[in-house]
């Protein structure tokens, strides 16, 4: 989806997330991530907090005069040249800015060192086949303007924001989300993987407070141990095993600390 190739995304950078349900909250608090991914954070899921609410989005379908419209309103309305533009075959192309808040580490091939701006900018080199990896932070919120079709899927957008970081972690890991305010909440929705990212921007007119992306992790209620790779898996049955082995020794200790005392009631009362 470049401006002459219709495949794939191009991207232009600056350092400075159907059906799907979302939540509304005071504050945009990242809380309930901010903890080291190991077997037990990814096992165990944290309840959200109270006062979040879910939101449902509309996303009316537009004829094709009602978008060339829309694409009018939306180019006059914004104070840089990043236009979306009409296709002769009824699509458009057009920017989408992404935020990246992950506060887990990605892997990289161990081989590479971890991108630079400039790096992300040039685009990925020869591919090499991944035998070892690496982990590293991502720059906090750091924050992508993305050239995309109107038919780019959400998933779409995740495989390539990965691809320009050359992060080889399954996609699946993360989870494009849409933010919004409204009221003086921060409202977030993640996004199913068809969903298409450049036609909510269209929607919602180009001020980010109405809507913004961020990519996060996909933290869903349950584990997807697909999205795993060999040595992770391997990684966790280890950690299961020794936290297994330390409850068992607990609970054996526990209850031969009770057999003791009860023996040496029994040893206490006279006979008879």
């Amino acid at each position: 989806m470049g401006e002459a190739d219709a495949g794939t995304p191009s991207f232009e950078m600056t350092w400075s997330s159907t059906t799907s349900s979302g939540y509304c909250s005071q504050e945009d608090s990242d809380s309930e991530l901010e903890q080291y991914f190991t077997a037990r954070t990814s096992l165990v899921r944290r309840p959200r907090r109270d006062q979040d609410e879910p939101v449902e989005w509309e996303t009316p379908d537009l004829s094709q005069a009602e978008i060339e419209q829309k694409i009018k309103e939306y180019n006059g309305q914004i104070n840089s040249n990043l236009f979306m533009s009409l296709n002769k075959d009824g699509s458009y192309t057009g920017f989408i800015k992404v935020q990246l808040k992950l506060v887990r580490p990605v892997s990289v091939p161990s081989s590479k060192k971890p991108p630079t701006l400039q790096d992300a900018r040039r685009g990925p080199g020869r591919s090499t086949a991944v035998r070892r990896r690496t982990s590293f932070y991502l720059p906090k919120d750091a924050v992508k303007h993305l050239h995309v079709l109107s038919r780019t899927r959400a998933q779409e957008v995740i495989e390539a924001l990965l691809r320009k970081f050359l992060v080889v972690d399954d996609p699946r890991k993360f989870a494009l989300f849409e933010r919004a305010e409204r009221h003086g909440q921060v409202c977030l929705r993640k996004l199913s993987d068809d969903e298409q990212p450049l036609r909510l921007r269209l929607l919602a007119g180009p001020s980010e407070k109405a809507l913004s992306f961020v990519l996060k992790e996909n933290d869903s209620g349950e584990v997807n141990w697909d999205a795993f790779s060999m040595p992770e898996l391997h990684n966790f049955l280890r950690i299961l095993q020794r936290e297994e082995e330390e409850h068992l020794r607990q609970i054996l200790q526990k209850y031969s600390y009770c057999r003791q005392k009860i023996q040496e009631a029994l040893h206490a009362c006279p006979l008879g």
